[in-house]
């Protein structure tokens, strides 16, 4: 199977601002990575790029720049059916300008198979599409959201459904941008166990953040990135040490490890 992500001198820019410069990695099939970096790093703009937002452009003699699956083209709904994204954008403008309050949760998990904010009266839907959104939702524990309306919802809870809606097309990996964002530490450490407990499952995820506890025992390998390179690419053990993180994060950092989890505090 071709890596999931081949990306060789990405590059970026934003006015004066180099967002991407050369960035260059790849993602297996089967393993559980962390995209790790501070504001700035990156992060958004190769999230982009990964869902077709933005044009992927290389650096001198590399070409493709991008490559999803061993593909450097592909359409947008079927490049859906491979790989589930999940961003705080979609979670902030989910069904915005529709019926956002009104959609429930059992329509969130079945827009991902129409490619929308919701289902609506146009909309063809039959047994097997709502049996598989019912299991969608059992995957990440979030079927008792079935009825409830997303303005119902607290922010773990929309987030989990928002997962269901990637995970319903059974896609080959899941990308999680910043999974916990608005959530408290309780909260977050109870919704990053349901995340644990895909990648138990044998889920491909990659999760792109800047929480170092978002980082479940699970993830194997972590990719820092600063000012848009990578800057290291390895173990996890390797990667979270007080040093490369100071120097990613641009201070003195120190790290402790409890339950599995890595913390950081300032040095």
């Amino acid at each position: 199977m071709p890596p999931i992500i081949e990306a060789e001198g990405l590059t970026k820019r934003f006015g004066d601002v180099q967002a991407l410069d050369g960035l260059s990695l790849t993602a297996e099939s089967g393993h559980v990575t962390a995209l790790l970096g501070p504001n700035g790093a990156g992060k958004s703009s190769l999230i982009r790029m990964l869902t077709l937002d933005d044009r992927p452009r290389a650096a001198e003699n590399s070409v493709p720049p991008l490559k999803l699956f061993g593909h450097s083209s592909w359409d947008l709904s079927e490049l859906r059916s491979h790989l589930g994204v999940v961003t705080g954008d979609l979670d902030a403008g989910f069904g915005m300008g529709t019926s956002r309050g009104r959609v429930r949760g059992i329509d969130v998990a079945l827009s991902g198979l129409l490619g929308s904010h919701g289902v609506f009266s146009h909309h063809e839907v039959n047994n097997e599409m709502r049996e598989r959104a019912r299991l969608a939702l059992d995957r990440v524990e979030a079927s008792h959201l079935s009825a409830r309306p997303l303005n119902e919802m607290s922010a773990g809870e929309r987030r989990r459904v928002l997962i269901a809606r990637a995970l319903i097309t059974t896609p080959e990996a899941l990308v999680l941008d910043e999974p916990t964002a608005g959530l408290d530490p309780v909260a977050r450490y109870r919704f990053m166990e349901s995340i644990r407990r895909l990648a138990q499952e044998g889920t491909t995820l990659i999760v792109v953040t800047h929480h170092i506890d978002e980082i479940i025992p699970e993830i194997g390998r972590v990719v820092l990135l600063r000012e848009g390179r990578v800057v290291f690419d390895g173990p996890t053990d390797q990667a979270l040490t007080s040093e490369r993180l100071g120097e990613v994060f641009g201070g003195p950092v120190v790290v402790e490890y409890a339950r599995g989890y890595f913390h950081v505090r300032p040095g």
